[in-house]
C-alpha cells in the first residue's frame, strides 16, 4: 500500500443532520430578522439613532423572509458528516462550502452541545477539536440522541488509535 492509498481522501461526506435542523436555523433566521427589522423600524426611528424611510425597512423585511426561507433548506442540502475508523469527514457552507476531515490520531477532545433553540427542537452539536490552526469541525443539527452516541463513540475511537494528537 502507498502512502497516499493510507491517507483518508477529502471527499463529501456520507451522512446528513437531521432535518429538524431546517425548523432550527429557520427559527433562529427569524428571530434575527424580527429584532433587525424591529430596530430599523422603532427603535431607529423613535431615537433618531437610524432615521430610514419605511419602503427600506420593508425591502429589509422582505429580503430578511427570503433569507429564513432559503438559506435552512440550502444549508441541509450541504452539511453532511461522517465517521469512519481513521477519520471524522465533515461538510459545511452556506455561501461558501468547505469539507474538512479530522484523522482520528489527531482528535484531542469531543464536545456536545445544545443551545436553547437546538433544545426545543431535540439537536445538539458535537465539536471535533484537533491540532489544526484551522479550529474545530463542528456537526450541527444531529438528533440529540445521535450526537451523545457520536461523542462516546469518537471518544472511544480516538483512544484507541495510536498517536499524540498534535
Amino acid at each position: 500500500m502507498t502512502d497516499s492509498e493510507a491517507r483518508p481522501r477529502l471527499r463529501e461526506p456520507r451522512q446528513r443532520v437531521s432535518p429538524r435542523a431546517r425548523l432550527m436555523w429557520a427559527t433562529s433566521a427569524g428571530l434575527e430578522a424580527v429584532v433587525l427589522v424591529a430596530v430599523l423600524a422603532v427603535v431607529g426611528p423613535i431615537t433618531d439613532w437610524l432615521p430610514i424611510p419605511g419602503w427600506l425597512v420593508a425591502l429589509v423585511g422582505v429580503l430578511a423572509a427570503a433569507y429564513v426561507v432559503v438559506m435552512p433548506l440550502w444549508r441541509y442540502r450541504v452539511h453532511r458528516w461522517e465517521v469512519t475508523d481513521t477519520a471524522v469527514y465533515t461538510q459545511t457552507g452556506w455561501w461558501v462550502r468547505e469539507r474538512r476531515i479530522a484523522p482520528m490520531s489527531r482528535i484531542q477532545t469531543v464536545d456536545h452541545a445544545e443551545g436553547a433553540i437546538a433544545r426545543l427542537f431535540g439537536l445538539a452539536t458535537v465539536t471535533v477539536t484537533t491540532a489544526s490552526a484551522a479550529g474545530a469541525l463542528e456537526i450541527v443539527g444531529l438528533d440529540r440522541g445521535r450526537a451523545l452516541e457520536l461523542v462516546d463513540q469518537l471518544a472511544v475511537q480516538a483512544d484507541t488509535v495510536p498517536g499524540d494528537a498534535t
